[in-house]
This record gives C-alpha cells, sequence and structure tokens, in this order.
C-alpha cells in the first residue's frame, strides 16, 4: 500500500491492489487529518460516521476506541525512554489543546504518555477528535 497526497490541504490517496485484477492498482481519497482545524463543536453535534472512524483507525493503527462512563473515546499510549521526556510530550500536546480549545484527558507516567480524545459535549467522539489525535501523532513523530 502506498500513500501520496491527492490535495494537499485535506486528502492523501491510497493507491492499493485491487481486489478483482491483483495487477490492478485501487485508488481511494483518504482525509489527511493533520491538515484540518477544529471548528466549534455545540451540544447536540453529530458524532463522527462510523465509515470515517474505521478509516482513521485503518491509517492510525495505535489508537484505539474504547468506552470509558458509556461515553466512546480514542486512546493512544506514548512510549519515552524517560519521565522528563514524556512530560515535554504532554505539555506539546497542552498547548495543541489550548490553541484548537480541545482538550484531552492525560495521564503522564515514567515513559509513557496516555492520550484520550472525545467531545465532552457530545459525549461521543467528533471530527475534532480525529483531527487531534492525528496531529498528537505528528507532534509525537517530530519529537523523535
Amino acid at each position: 500500500v502506498l500513500f501520496r497526497y491527492h490535495d494537499p490541504s485535506v486528502a492523501l490517496l491510497k493507491v492499493s491492489q485491487g481486489k478483482g485484477n491483483p495487477n490492478e492498482p485501487k485508488e481511494e481519497i483518504m482525509t489527511d487529518y493533520t491538515k484540518m482545524t477544529c471548528e466549534a463543536c455545540r451540544a447536540g453535534a453529530p458524532p463522527v460516521t462510523h465509515e470515517a472512524l474505521a478509516e482513521f483507525l485503518d491509517t492510525h493503527p495505535d489508537w484505539e476506541r474504547l468506552i470509558i462512563d458509556d461515553e466512546p473515546r480514542l486512546r493512544r499510549a506514548y512510549r519515552f525512554g524517560n519521565f522528563a521526556t514524556a512530560l515535554t510530550f504532554t505539555n506539546l500536546i497542552g498547548e495543541l489543546a489550548e490553541s484548537e480549545g480541545h482538550h484531552p484527558a492525560l495521564l503522564t507516567e515514567w515513559g509513557r504518555v496516555t492520550v484520550d480524545w472525545w467531545t465532552h459535549k457530545i459525549g461521543d467522539i467528533h471530527l475534532n477528535d480525529l483531527i487531534m489525535a492525528a496531529r498528537s501523532d505528528t507532534l509525537h513523530d517530530a519529537a523523535g
């Protein structure tokens, strides 16, 4: 499977083998959430579609969907070599959250930061959560 930019603002083009003929490539447009910004969310806003969530989880396999207190969330645990680096990453996530007005649950431990994204106002996973999860991965990748 090969990913390449289709529209640099929000989409990637996924090229893989077609189902009917393995020699025939199949192209699918995939959302690049790192290029998006959060929108203001209000109570009653629709959650992300099942298709969008499935696509996100397929392309971001380190994230998982789970239910806590009857609310769906996205969760990922990031690994680090020490507490100081984990704390620095936690602060980077905090800065990102403040800049977008969308805040996760964070657990910082020695060598690990666990991040949960969900939208409190709707008690579910919203497009904003996919955006912030993807951008969290970008921060982690940049931190090395």
